[in-house]
């Protein structure tokens, strides 16, 4: 598939939990809407926390609604010919194919601009968003602030009536600052999984 002739290029804005990632590609897509780009703004179907959509207007009056996708396969296909900008947030939700599909937009002349969570709460590569991060012409990592100790923040701590959630729970569960807290490396905790470190002699 070719979406268009001009250079293209991929960009990735990872981190953690309540680093500002949905702002920071928000403020990317108002920026190419008053540059007058014309922009499709896509994210993930799981991620309702804030009704499934979300839009951005720039100050000329432009807006953008996110278009929400189940996978890879979809979001290929609702991007427009004429479209010179794709954005893509909680991309970490998204399938493996997702690479591919950016690749392509970035090979046919698009901009695209993908926002995810690039660690889970065990700390290991979040689906696509590392080799997302190995493909990107540029990567901008955002840290949060840890609530126990103030440093910053780069864990996702899950929690579970207020307490650290075992290493074998899912993966993917959405949602807000009832589930999740932003944590530095110290302060991070994974039960079972840091017991099992501990047992190897690598936790002191």
């Amino acid at each position: 598939m070719r979406y268009g002739t001009a250079h293209g290029w991929i960009e990735v804005v990872a981190g953690v939990m309540f680093s500002g990632k949905s702002e920071e590609l928000i403020r990317r897509v108002r920026r190419a809407l008053i540059a007058g780009r014309r922009v499709q703004l896509f994210k993930s179907h799981l991620d309702d926390r804030y009704g499934g959509q979300f839009q951005i207007s720039s100050h000329d009056g432009r807006r953008v609604d996110a278009e929400p996708v189940s996978n890879s396969v979809q979001l290929a296909e609702r991007v427009h010919a004429e479209t010179q900008v794709v954005a893509v947030d909680e991309a970490q939700f998204l399938d493996d194919g997702i690479c591919e599909v950016v690749e392509a937009l970035a090979d046919g002349g698009m901009r695209v601009i993908v926002a995810g969570t690039d660690m889970d709460f065990r700390g290991e590569p979040f689906g696509p968003m590392g080799l997302l991060l190995a493909r990107a012409e540029r990567i901008d990592k955002l840290s949060a602030i840890c609530v126990v100790c103030g440093d910053p923040a780069t864990k996702n701590q899950r929690l579970i009536d207020g307490k650290p959630a075992p290493a074998e729970g899912p993966t993917i569960q959405v949602g807000g600052a009832e589930s999740y807290e932003a944590r530095c490396r110290r302060c991070h905790e994974v039960p079972k999984r840091d017991r099992a470190q501990g047992e190897l002699g690598l936790l002191r």
